[in-house]
């Protein structure tokens, strides 16, 4: 009867089966984003022929169209309520247009048209935001359970690292494979060494909901970032010990530690999104998901518009050179790359209607403030609601520094020792300085978050109080 009461309240448990399929989701769009955030400026830059400077300009335009198109696809998810769902319906009607779009951002055809890329590429990322932002919102819209809304972050981040694993290592293989129907030696270390980036959270995001009883939500923040800054500090040094591949096995050693710092750390930022929809509720009275996930939107993309940008910039000032064909531990056949694109986003398409399949919104806002539901909104909310502008700002450190570190870990690999040493610093800096920087002031700004487990699931309560007194 109590957990019939809960359940009534809004604090639902889900079964592993909706577990999965919500984080399904995260996988799907992990196969098709993550393809495109650490492989199309490798691609543009050494295949289909872009300077690195139109590349990064590229990036950043593409940014700053998102942060006018995110406000307008929260309000617009927020506002509507289509037959298939408010939030999952989006997995489905934005998928399909998706996979295509991404399938031709590494079509060589038009090489090297800049206008191909700029279309092909700001149109994705569009389509991205238009499945990105009512997906985040479907996670508050499942439960109000903080434990189950960790369980569920933990599960999602899990299965995003499974794609984020299958890209990062499975990308390099199967273009090999596609590309001469075998694999070199040079082709597996740059598939370990990007494989490593996920491999950390097999290990430690099961693990995650026991460490925050131990040591705190912030307390878990601390120690992992701090593991990560660690690791980027022996990546740099081991990288100046000699060639890369004389010092392998220290180098993946130094990769696994900062990788699992950062995998745990950004990982469990997620879950902070759910806090602050609440939060925002409890001071205003409306639970605008939709609002609050194109903010933070906004935020991590533009996160990700530093650290596009960066790594094209750095390269560009640094006289980067692209090796020749037979220098390059990476397979440069355009086929290849395209082909591995439409594996890769054909199975996240799948993945995208399996999670839809599995979810359905049970705590969403009435009929009444879904008609009132303003792009003004947006603004609104960030300028009353302190913990989400705190989250916001982690955001745009914790993916500024993912950016920079994803974007550059080809290039660490892929014969950093041909490089003028200038180019060799730059890349250095590109994979541990100035993502340790980052991290750095990553730190600072959680440490004024003031949620705390036992203050939102008060607020909860007191919303879930609220709501039956009206009825």
């Amino acid at each position: 009867m109590t957990q019939n009461a809960n359940e009534a309240k809004g604090f639902y448990k889900l079964s592993w089966l909706q577990r999965i399929g919500f984080g399904a989701g995260d996988l799907a769009q992990n196969l098709i984003y993550q393809t495109v955030s650490m492989y199309l400026l490798f691609f543009y830059t050494d295949i289909y022929g872009l300077s690195p400077a139109d590349a990064a300009l590229m990036f950043l335009v593409v940014r700053i169209v998102d942060v006018v198109w995110d406000p307008l696809v929260g309000a617009y998810v927020d506002k509507h309520n289509p037959k298939l769902g408010k939030y999952r319906s989006y997995l489905v009607l934005g998928g399909i247009p998706l996979t295509g779009l991404a399938i031709m951002c590494f079509w060589n055809g038009f090489a090297p048209s800049v206008i191909y890329a700029y279309v092909t590429y700001v149109g994705m990322s569009m389509l991205y935001t238009l499945i990105n932002v009512p997906y985040g919102a479907l996670n508050s819209s499942l439960t109000r359970d903080t434990n189950e809304i960790t369980i569920l972050t933990s599960t999602r981040m899990f299965m995003a690292n499974v794609g984020g694993l299958a890209v990062s290592a499975g990308i390099p293989i199967l273009v090999a494979v596609l590309a001469t129907g075998g694999v070199s030696h040079e082709t597996v270390e740059t598939a370990l060494f990007m494989g490593l980036g996920s491999l950390p959270a097999f290990i430690f995001m099961p693990l995650v909901p026991a460490i925050k009883r131990k040591v705190g939500k912030k307390g878990m923040f601390y120690i992992f970032l701090s593991v990560a800054i660690v690791g980027m500090a022996i990546l740099y040094i081991i990288s100046r010990m000699g060639a890369v591949k004389d010092n392998i096995t220290l180098v993946y050693i130094a990769q696994f530690i900062k990788s699992t710092g950062v995998i745990v750390a950004t990982g469990y930022m997620w879950a902070l999104i759910p806090e602050v929809i609440s939060y925002g509720e409890y001071t205003s009275g409306r639970r605008i998901s939709g609002i609050v996930n194109a903010l933070t939107g906004i935020f991590f993309k533009a996160g990700m518009a530093l650290g596009g940008v960066i790594p094209g910039l750095v390269l560009a000032w640094t006289n980067y050179q692209t090796p020749a064909e037979e220098a390059s531990n990476l397979p440069t056949s355009p086929d290849a790359w395209f082909n591995a694109m439409l594996i890769f986003a054909l199975v996240g398409l799948a993945l995208l209607i399996f999670c839809f399949s599995q979810t359905k919104e049970r705590v969403v806002m009435d009929e009444k403030d879904t008609k009132e539901v303003k792009v003004s909104d947006l603004w609104t909310e960030f300028l009353r609601n302190r913990p989400l502008r705190i989250v916001a700002l982690f955001f745009i450190t914790a993916f500024a520094m993912m950016s920079v570190g994803n974007a550059a870990g080809a290039y660490f690999m892929n014969g950093l020792e041909n490089q003028a040493p200038l180019a060799q610093e730059g890349i250095r800096w590109l994979v541990c300085v100035i993502p340790a920087i980052l991290l750095v002031i990553a730190m600072f700004i959680i440490s004024k978050y003031e949620l705390e487990d036992d203050v939102i699931d008060k607020i909860n309560m007191e919303i879930e109080e609220r709501a039956n007194n009206q009825k």
